[in-house]
Parts: structure tokens; C-alpha cells; sequence
């Protein structure tokens, strides 16, 4: 099987499902985007590691981390391997020194461990070409920005928050595991930071 390495290029608001976010997956060397939905738990799950937040307890993620440290057991790579009716497939592929197993998860659940493990994320050519989007270089930046800072209505309070402010607040939402205020306050000081 030819694998494709993938790199997580952003996350938005998705604007077709409620509750939903679009998890952006990019060709590391190509051109291509592999746009997944996800809910807004994994989103969280996700968008928290990404940005290296410390929430108050372990999330779901987490406690599925320190129990793999706990026992030896290594997530060497994820591979999204199946794509059907609308639905991405991912295997979890699990080292623990002596053996490699081989574990089904959902694809949201396997990119929140991938970045945990700090592992790399692969897909074949297969799903590239069924539920790939080409982005060509000359595409209008306007255009692909706006894909990745749409916000939501809930998000539009922010607008008048200074930088300093978002961050006190940000870090108050973790501190309150009010994650998903969490990930919408840290959107808006991403959003502001890509504006400049």
C-alpha cells in the first residue's frame, strides 16, 4: 500500500452540519486537502493539544495516553484506510516493543492520538482521489482564509476583546474545562494573529 503523509492544516466551524467542525488534512507534498467532520468533542480534544493547553483533569485523550506510557505501548503511526458513504475509517497501528497491532478507531479520535503520540498520519492514494480537494497555488488566499476563520455566531462576542483580554479569558475557559469556549475564544486570537 502506498501511503500518503498527511499534516493537519486547520479547523472550522463547519457551516453544513451544527455541532460539527471540518478537520483540514493536507498532502504533505502535494496540493491536495482531505476535509473530515468531526464533532465538537474531538475538535476540542484536537484543538487543545494543538495548542498545547493544560486542561484541569485528563481528557478522554489523555487518560488514553498515560495509560499506553503506563504499559509500554506506542502508537508509531495512524493510517486513514477506508472511505465509505461519506465516512472516514482510521487504524491505530500499536507497538509495545515486542509485537505491532493493529486497532480500529474513529479518524477524529485517531488525529487526537496521533498528536499526542507525536506520530505521523498517513492515507492512501485511493481516498485522495475519492475525497481529495485540489488547491492550486494561484487559488485566491482570500478565499482559503475565509474557509478557515468563518465563525460562528457564538464567536462574534470576541470581536471587541482585546488580544490581552481573549487570553485572561482563555485561560479561564481551561481552567473551568469550558472547552468549547475554550476552542472559540482560541479561534478568534488565531483569526486575529493570521489578519496582520
Amino acid at each position: 500500500m502506498d501511503k500518503i503523509r498527511l499534516e493537519i492544516l486547520g479547523m472550522s466551524y463547519s457551516q453544513s452540519q451544527s455541532g460539527a467542525y471540518a478537520l483540514i488534512l493536507s498532502e504533505a507534498d502535494g496540493q491536495r486537502r482531505l476535509p473530515i467532520i468531526i464533532g465538537g468533542f474531538e475538535a476540542q480534544a484536537i484543538a487543545i493539544e494543538l495548542e498545547k493547553m493544560k486542561p484541569a483533569r485528563p481528557l478522554t485523550h489523555d487518560l488514553l495516553k498515560s495509560v499506553a506510557d503506563a504499559y509500554n505501548i506506542n502508537i508509531r503511526e495512524v493510517v486513514i484506510n477506508k472511505f465509505f458513504e461519506g465516512v472516514f475509517y482510521a487504524q491505530l497501528f500499536c507497538d509495545d516493543g515486542k509485537k505491532t497491532t493493529e486497532i480500529d478507531s474513529r479518524t477524529s479520535d485517531a488525529v487526537a492520538l496521533a498528536i499526542r503520540f507525536n506520530c505521523p498520519i498517513y492515507t492512501t492514494e485511493k481516498i485522495m482521489s475519492e475525497a481529495g480537494i485540489i488547491v492550486k497555488e494561484e487559488k485566491n488566499k482570500k478565499e482559503e482564509k475565509e474557509w478557515f476563520t468563518n465563525q460562528p455566531k457564538e464567536q462574534r462576542q470576541y470581536d471587541k476583546k482585546s488580544i490581552a483580554e481573549l487570553k485572561e479569558m482563555l485561560q479561564k475557559a481551561v481552567e473551568k474545562e469550558e472547552y468549547e469556549n475554550a476552542s472559540l475564544i482560541r479561534d478568534e486570537i488565531k483569526r486575529r494573529g493570521q489578519s496582520k
